[in-house]
C-alpha cells in the first residue's frame, strides 16, 4: 500500500451559524486513509460522521484546518473547482440511492460521465454496462428504478458510483433503506470490491457493517476518539438519560399526588 495517504484531514474544523446559534459541528477532526483502505466511520448520531464525511467529498468546505485529495490542497477551492475534482476522483454511494425515476438504470449509471468532457455517447454506454457487471445488474440496464428492488436500486448506484474509476468510494449509510438480508448484501459488495482494489470511506450507524472495515473511526460530539473513550462515553450518555428519565417520573408521580 503507498505510504502518502490519499485522504489527509489536518484539524477540521466545521462551525454552521444561524442567526442566534453557533453549532460546532467538527471540532478538530484529523483523518488520514491510505490507498486502497477500507474505513468505516461511526458514532451516535448528531457526532458529526455525516458532516465529516461532506467534507472529504468536496459538498462542503470546512471552517478551519486543512485538507489534501491525492495529494492536492483541497479545502479552500471555490466550487467549480470542487465540482470538477468530485466528479473525477469521488465516487459517491447514498442512502436513499438517489435515482432518477425516469431515467433507465443504464442512463442513471452514464450521468456522471455525462459531465466529463470528451467522452461520447458509445463510451458512457459500455463503460456503464461494464460497471452494471461488476455489481450483478447488467441485466437490468434497460429497467427503471420503480422497477428493482431496494437492495438491486443499491447495487445500481454503487456501479453509477465505479463508472468513473474514482480515487475514493464513499458511502453514506448505504444499508440505512435495506432490510438485514439486502443490507448484507451491499456490505458483501463493498468488501468485493475493497479486495478488488477500491477505497473506501463509508459512514455507518450499525457496529456490524463497521466490523467490515479495515479500520474503524469513531466519533463522538464532533471529534474522533478510541473505542475505548467512545463506551464510556456512551455509558454517560445512557446514565444521563436514565436519570433525566427519572426525574421526570418522579415530578409527573408528585403532581398525580397534588
Amino acid at each position: 500500500m503507498n505510504d502518502s495517504p490519499l485522504i489527509d484531514m489536518r484539524d477540521i474544523r466545521k462551525v454552521f451559524y444561524t442567526d442566534e446559534l453557533e453549532t460546532h459541528a467538527l471540532a478538530g477532526v484529523d483523518l488520514q486513509v491510505a490507498p486502497g483502505d477500507y474505513v468505516s466511520i461511526s458514532g451516535p448520531s448528531g457526532c458529526g460522521k455525516s458532516t465529516l464525511l461532506s467534507l472529504v467529498g468536496l459538498l462542503d468546505v470546512p471552517s478551519a484546518g486543512s485538507y489534501s485529495l491525492n495529494g492536492t490542497p483541497v479545502a479552500k477551492l471555490k466550487a467549480s473547482d470542487r465540482a470538477r475534482v468530485r466528479n473525477r476522483e469521488i465516487g459517491f454511494i447514498f442512502q436513499a440511492f438517489n435515482l432518477i425515476g425516469d431515467l433507465r438504470v443504464a442512463e442513471n449509471v452514464e450521468l456522471p460521465l455525462s459531465y466529463r468532457s470528451g467522452i461520447g455517447r458509445g463510451e458512457r454506454r459500455e463503460r456503464a454496462v461494464a460497471a452494471l457487471e461488476r455489481v450483478g445488474m447488467a441485466h437490468r440496464l434497460n429497467h427503471y428504478p420503480a422497477q428493482l428492488s431496494g437492495g438491486q436500486q443499491q447495487r445500481v448506484a454503487v456501479a453509477r458510483a465505479l463508472v468513473g474509476e474514482p480515487a475514493i468510494l464513499l458511502a453514506d449509510e448505504p444499508t440505512g433503506n435495506l432490510d438485514s438480508k439486502n443490507g448484507e448484501q451491499v456490505m458483501l459488495l463493498l468488501n468485493e470490491l475493497h479486495q478488488s482494489g477500491a477505497t473506501i470511506v463509508m459512514v455507518t450507524h450499525d457496529d456490524r457493517y463497521a466490523a467490515f472495515a479495515r479500520r474503524q473511526v469513531f466519533m463522538f460530539d464532533g471529534q474522533v476518539v478510541d473505542e475505548d473513550t467512545l463506551d464510556k462515553l456512551r455509558a454517560e450518555e445512557d446514565r444521563r438519560v436514565r436519570e433525566l428519565a427519572s426525574q421526570q417520573l418522579s415530578v409527573q408521580a408528585r403532581r398525580a399526588v397534588s
